[in-house]
């Protein structure tokens, strides 16, 4: 036997990489349990701190809307700054504001909170896939991002059931401050688990494009905000005004992105013919999942007479189909026909929603199809996510799959966005079928979009 044989294997450049790759998946874990969790826990929040009742409305957009539009942003950072560094930053802001807003004394102050979490979660979350990139190579590379999948879907199960059992518990008389407080321990297992990360930054360090995020971030709130807590039907003058200075200025983003040398998108992407269209099926999709979960929880606590912790085991169908499913589909890979499939199933549950709301009458009855329904729609919804997401992003270019996740991941924020203010809107001005019924629309439009990709 030679001495190359006997010569010891060369050590892994990050021997600690199982605790950091546990230090990221925890990240991505607390920012879907922290969404999910609150939205279970808002009315009882609104009753808590009293306000406006769009206000309800506002503990999610407030949290969504600065993720959306500052994700590229974040990520482009972490190119520049270090992407250990920025994840860090992001993680110890996102536990501190966790903290603010358990404290929260006004539902004003609460709002301002939730801005700051979903500002610091877009500094985090872009950066935890670059950070598996570094540590991983060849098949534990695949073996570290498939990890992703199954802790989401658990996030997913336990952020609804966790939200209402926390606020019903009532531990210490915290009701749904505890909610928040959830944060800390994950956050500071997180920081506990960061040394072991590596430090990482892109070769060549692009430039910020400041101005392309100002025009996000105003393009995206003057459509947003009008569409909080209103009559959509019914929109004074002024609503109408913002929102048609909103349109001009996502123009001016998509001018400046072509014509700017450090864009937040990669110019090439658009060069794909079902790369838009990929962005327009998400944020409708995404408007749907969001906007529903909303409308559910609205429903059963405030006009079917349910405790937060009935609203939360009301959502288990939904999150329990949605892991399965979704386990199911990645198992049998990314097949095309799987979109379509999944969103049959999510229009159907929608019908049978909305045949459940307008047969049971107002006051203390629960919607019996109810279940059931959301059992259709989870499924649906974990049918479609895997093959669309492997779909839109498998024909790129490597030097564009990080630019295009990003775009991906801040449209699907966006989509949770208008979905909550378009369809929270709708059911509180209107009906909870009439909120079913504008979700079916949405559905038909990622069918329509999805198709093209």
């Amino acid at each position: 036997m030679t001495a190359a044989t006997n010569a010891p294997a060369t050590p892994s450049p990050y021997p600690w990489r199982r605790p950091a790759l546990v230090a990221l998946l925890l990240a991505e874990a607390m920012n879907l349990l922290d969404a999910t969790i609150v939205q279970v826990a808002a009315p009882a929040v609104h009753a808590g701190l009293g306000g406006s009742v769009s206000d309800v409305q506002w503990f999610s957009t407030a949290y969504t809307l600065p993720f959306a539009v500052l994700l590229i942003t974040g990520g482009r950072l972490g190119d520049l700054a270090g992407r250990r560094r920025l994840f860090v930053l992001g993680v110890t802001f996102f536990t501190l504001a966790s903290v603010a807003c358990a404290l929260a004394p006004t539902a004003g102050l609460l709002i301002a909170f939730r801005a700051v979490q979903g500002a610091a979660a877009a500094v985090v979350i872009p950066q935890t896939i670059g950070l598996i990139k570094a540590m991983f190579e060849g098949d534990e590379l695949s073996r570290a991002m498939g990890s992703i999948g199954p802790v989401m879907g658990l996030a997913a199960v336990c952020g609804p059931v966790l939200g209402g059992v926390l606020t019903h518990a009532d531990l210490f008389g915290l009701s749904w401050r505890a909610a928040f407080l959830v944060n800390v321990p994950v956050g500071l297992a997180v920081l506990a688990l960061s040394p072991r990360l590596p430090e990482n930054r892109a070769p060549h360090r692009p430039a910020l494009d400041w101005p392309g995020t100002a025009l996000a971030a105003a393009g995206t709130g003057l459509l947003v905000y009008p569409l909080i807590g209103t009559d959509l039907t019914e929109l004074p003058p002024l609503d109408w005004a913002l929102l048609a200075l909103g349109l001009p200025a996502l123009a001016a983003f998509a001018r400046h992105q072509r014509r700017t040398t450090a864009p937040l998108l990669e110019p090439t992407l658009f060069t794909h013919r079902g790369f838009p269209p990929a962005l327009a099926a998400s944020t409708a999709f995404f408007a749907v999942t969001n906007g529903l979960l909303t409308v559910v929880v609205l429903q059963l606590q405030l006009e079917a007479g349910q405790g937060v912790l009935a609203a939360g085991l009301s959502l288990t169908p939904w999150s329990a189909g949605l892991a399965v499913s979704s386990w199911l589909s990645g198992r049998r890979g990314a097949r095309r026909r799987m979109m379509p499939y999944g969103l049959a199933l999510v229009a159907t549950g929608l019908a049978v929603a909305a045949a459940g709301y307008a047969t049971t009458a107002a006051g203390t009855h629960y919607p019996r199809l109810l279940l059931p329904a959301l059992a259709l729609v989870g499924v649906g919804a974990g049918l479609f996510t895997p093959a669309f997401f492997t779909l839109a992003l498998r024909p790129l270019r490597p030097q564009e799959v990080g630019s295009a996740a990003g775009a991906l991941n801040a449209v699907q924020q966006l989509g949770a966005t208008l979905g909550v203010a378009v369809l929270g809107s709708t059911y509180l001005e209107g009906s909870a079928a009439a909120a079913c019924a504008a979700a079916m629309v949405l559905t038909a439009l990622c069918w329509a979009t999805s198709r093209r990709m």
